[in-house]
């Protein structure tokens, strides 16, 4: 086996260890935006008509799209209705997207570049915590990533046969036309799409026929896979937009210093100060260790500086970042916003690998090679330990986790589910929050874990939601649970 592969190999295993090891346990909780993914996929599985069950947008907890959902709701259909198993879809897209980077990474530089990046990808708490979410935001980077490498390969000055280039053309627009179901974030991506073109054109000043004949299969499959949803959109274009416009900075006062300000502190998150949500951080951690931030600095610099050499390769990469950053630095919500960022991942580990393997190769001639390989080597698992420290010790065991993930309203689920189904049961909801059928929000976690959502599961298993306004109206001896 060679060498590359066997590296590769490890940093799978690594990635492997990272998103799967204790997910039946971290995160603890649910949190009740997961919990609605999961009720709507017991809803769907719960019914054989087409139109009421598999959806390609979910319209509750401000719209969502429905391909995660139904990737979830498979999983639950095997796995049961258990947090971890909502879970499990986003660490294997995680580990994906790993592998991923890794092609793209040596497609557009080198091995080493792809090894790299997949790597410091493997180890990171932003990619790391966000694939043990239940959250559909990670398949946006997976099926970017995908996407773009084989359309790269698809484009390539090499010939590839006509078959060949058709399969890999065709892969690229599945991929990229699925990324329309992932996040609102991923609505950026046509315009990198035509940048990376305009980038082979500028670099021959033509695009030949083998190029023509990739882009037509390309924008054809891309059309074809998301045209469910274009549909659905036309037919409803409220649910398009969303929560966009009440948190677009265009609704503030000074729209101008809101977006120098939020630019400001994106581009900080990597280094100073991140998202300060515990769900979505160590509140206030750098999005960053400092050696990789040291490195995507170094790589930034070096990426300009060799721009002229590598004119495809780095204008895509910046080009990428920047389009990425738009959905966050145009948001008026919680800046930094890990969540949001998540397509800023990829450019990120690709400048953080070259960054790294110009500091090796600056180092190869100083000293000998083989304190060099340990020095490296040293290098890597300091990163890795202290990605394994920072997430699974202490993130992980941080007593503010249990709150961000809802702890408390699991184990409501879980006494539920304990007591006599013919006993009454009573859920008060104090809590605030989006209201689904009348309830608010955080009742979700209790309605997922006892699968409770519809009228006629809590009917069958003899359990009632109330409002405080209604809370005179529980009878006297039954149980009651709140949840606040």
């Amino acid at each position: 086996m060679k060498r590359s592969s066997v590296l590769l190999l490890v940093v799978l295993i690594i990635a492997i260890f990272f998103r799967l090891y204790h997910l039946t346990l971290t995160p603890p909780g649910l949190y009740p935006d997961e919990a609605m993914n999961g009720n709507n996929a017991l809803q769907a599985l719960a019914t054989t008509l087409p139109v009421d069950g598999f959806k390609v947008f979910y319209t509750e907890n401000n719209g969502r799209e429905g391909l995660f959902i139904n990737i979830q709701a498979i999983f639950i259909a095997f796995l049961g209705n258990l947090p971890w198993v909502l879970r499990l879809p986003s660490a294997i897209f995680g580990i994906l997207t790993v592998l991923g980077l890794y092609f793209l990474g040596k497609e557009l530089y080198s091995k080493n570049i792809g090894l790299l990046a997949a790597f410091f990808l493997a180890v990171n708490f932003w990619h790391v915590n966000f694939s043990r979410i239940g959250f559909r935001a990670i398949m946006a980077p997976f099926l970017a990533i995908w996407a773009f490498y084989f359309l790269i390969v698809a484009l390539r000055e090499s010939a590839l046969s006509r078959k060949k280039l058709i399969v890999f053309a065709s892969l690229a627009g599945i991929m990229f036309g699925l990324g329309a179901y992932t996040y609102i974030a991923f609505r950026v991506m046509p315009v990198l799409v035509l940048i990376l073109l305009l980038l082979y054109w500028l670099r021959s000043r033509k695009l030949e026929g083998q190029k023509i004949l990739a882009c037509s299969v390309f924008v054809l499959a891309s059309v074809i896979v998301a045209l469910p949803l274009l549909i659905y959109f036309l037919q409803n274009p409220a649910d398009f937009l969303g929560r966009t416009s009440q948190i677009s900075v265009f609704a503030s006062d000074n729209p101008v210093k809101i977006l120098f300000l939020n630019t400001l502190k994106t581009m900080g998150m990597f280094f100073f100060v991140g998202d300060g949500n515990w769900r979505h951080n160590f509140s206030g951690a750098p999005q960053l260790f400092w050696p990789v931030a040291i490195f995507f600095l170094t790589g930034i610099v070096l990426a300009i500086k060799n721009f002229s050499e590598e004119k495809v390769q780095n204008g895509f990469v910046f080009s990428w970042f920047i389009l990425a950053m738009a959905p966050v630095v145009l948001s008026l919500e919680g800046i930094p916003h890990a969540l949001r960022s998540l397509l800023l991942i990829p450019p990120t580990f690709l400048l953080a690998a070259l960054g790294a393997r110009w500091a090796y190769h600056f180092f190869r001639y100083r000293f000998n090679i083989k304190i060099l390989n340990s020095g490296a080597f040293i290098v890597l698992l300091f990163i890795a330990s202290y990605g394994y420290k920072n997430y699974f010790w202490d993130w992980a065991n941080n007593p503010n986790v249990q709150g961000a993930f809802a702890a408390d309203y699991v184990k409501i689920g879980e006494e539920l589910n304990s007591l006599p189904k013919e006993a009454p049961k009573y859920v008060l909801v104090k809590a605030g929050g989006v209201l689904v059928n009348g309830i608010p929000m955080p009742a979700q976690t209790v309605m997922f874990i006892t699968d409770t959502y519809t009228p006629e599961k809590q009917k069958e298993k003899n359990v009632h939601y109330v409002l405080p306004v209604e809370e005179s109206s529980i009878p006297n001896g039954v149980h009651v649970f709140s949840v606040k």
